[in-house]
């Protein structure tokens, strides 16, 4: 203790002028910290809205990412960006720079962009894999999604579709006003459940089943929950110790999914094949058995116009492709369960939305409501009821069921890699867009 005294005596300063100093030294600290990563986009040349620090431009996005992201294209152009927390993003809507990444250089672009804190069964769902791991299992799913296995399913879609139009029965006979998007949200739950989980579910009359509610728990998830505005702030200090820290929400809607699944998979093993239920769960169990899948090169990364004008370097390559060759690795259980629970991930909202915006649409539009009324009864004179193949015979249907999605895309941005590829982007490229945006 001595020699420190000595010391500050030296240096003519007192042990509070140490604390002082040491104090400013941290606040400086603190405030690079805060925005040292807010320079990489400028430093690209792309366009962003003033960050604040630790947060970047998370504000933006309370109210959710669609209106957001227009007003930033259009305020910053086609190329542009934001920081989602220390996060750097870049946004792309040029035509000519979407297809080189999605198409000429999808190999450059293997991986969505990754969450940090993703726990199992989400970690293991297709979504989130990379490389290699995302290549095996999407070659051994591939072959699952065949018309004639999609057939399979029709009848328990149609299940869960008599629930739905018993209930708007009811409400159509009591001519009070309802919430229609509930009523799909209900019924797409019950698809999900039926198809992905094997689960029988009638949200439709029972909302408190425990897999609504475990299900309902996931979609109530914020990124504006003082915990997770405390993870974003500070990703590399908390990310060691996020497995460390409890999160018994967390871990009951996880257990619940994967002892499910878990124990629907024991079930169907001890079952002999013929009474098995037709179901996505079977149709991932039997491929995990299976001999054969589709290679990588098979995905619909170019198109066959594409394919038909390629080098001859590329033809020759592609008369070496191999057209089926055995698997080498199978999906694990945990695999299984992380695809099963992508459906509810990817299929829940995207689904309810859409049958909502639509219904909406044709409210607005009594004259196309009459045209869809029109081809749906004269499609039913025709048939006893719907199936996987005759439904496509609704092309107006068709028609206005994309025109509400192309009105209110419920998947509306596409969320790959890091932002480190930009500067491999042609030059070119990115004048047109400023060209265009200045």
């Amino acid at each position: 203790m001595e020699v420190v005294v000595d010391l500050l005596n030296i240096l003519h300063m007192q042990p509070s002028g140490v604390s002082v100093a040491l104090g400013l030294l941290f606040l400086a600290l603190l405030y690079w910290y805060s925005i040292y990563p807010f320079s990489v986009l400028a430093r690209c040349g792309i366009k962003h809205p003033k960050t604040v620090p630790f947060f970047g431009n998370l504000f933006l996005f309370r109210q959710g990412f669609f209106h957001p992201l227009s007003d930033l294209i259009k305020t910053y152009g086609r190329v542009c960006g934001y920081y989602l927390g220390r996060r750097a993003v870049v946004v792309v809507a040029d035509p000519d720079i979407l297809r080189q990444v999605m198409v000429r250089e999808f190999s450059s672009f293997p991986n969505r962009g990754t969450i940090r804190f993703a726990s199992k069964p989400m970690s293991d769902c297709l979504l989130m894999l990379r490389n290699e791991q995302w290549k095996r299992v999407r070659s051994i799913l591939t072959p699952s999604f065949s018309a004639a296995k999609m057939k399979e399913m029709v009848p328990l879609i149609q299940a869960a579709t008599t629930a739905l139009i018993d209930n708007l029965d009811v409400h159509a006979e009591s001519g009070e006003a309802f919430d229609i998007h509930r009523c799909f949200g209900c019924f797409t739950m019950d698809v999900i459940g039926s198809v992905a989980f094997a689960t029988q579910v009638d949200s439709q009359n029972n909302p408190d089943d425990p897999f609504v509610r475990h299900a309902q728990m996931f979609f109530s998830f914020s990124f504006f929950r003082p915990i997770m505005m405390f993870f974003i702030a500070f990703p590399h200090i908390v990310a060691p110790l996020a497995g460390l820290i409890p999160n018994k929400r967390r871990s009951q809607m996880n257990n619940f999914f994967i002892n499910s699944i878990q124990r629907i998979i024991r079930q169907r093993e001890e079952q002999p094949p013929e009474q098995r239920r037709r179901d996505f769960l079977q149709l991932m169990l039997d491929a995990r058995g299976s001999k054969e899948y589709d290679p990588l090169e098979h995905f619909d990364t170019v198109s066959p116009e594409q394919q038909s004008v390629s080098s001859p370097e590329n033809s020759l390559h592609a008369r070496d492709l191999p057209t089926r060759r055995p698997s080498k690795k199978l999906m694990t259980e945990d695999e299984i369960v992380g695809q099963a629970f992508v459906f509810l991930l990817a299929g829940y909202e995207t689904s309810s939305n859409t049958l909502g915006f639509t219904c909406y649409l044709l409210a607005l539009h009594p004259e196309c409501q009459r045209q869809v009324q029109e081809e749906v009864d004269d499609f039913f004179r025709r048939h006893e009821s719907p199936d996987y193949t005759n439904v496509q015979e609704l092309k107006y249907l068709d028609m206005v069921v994309c025109e509400a999605l192309r009105l209110y895309p419920p998947a509306f941005r596409n969320f790959i890699g890091d932002p480190c590829w930009l500067p491999s982007l042609r030059p070119g490229a990115l004048a047109r867009a400023r060209e265009i945006h200045p």
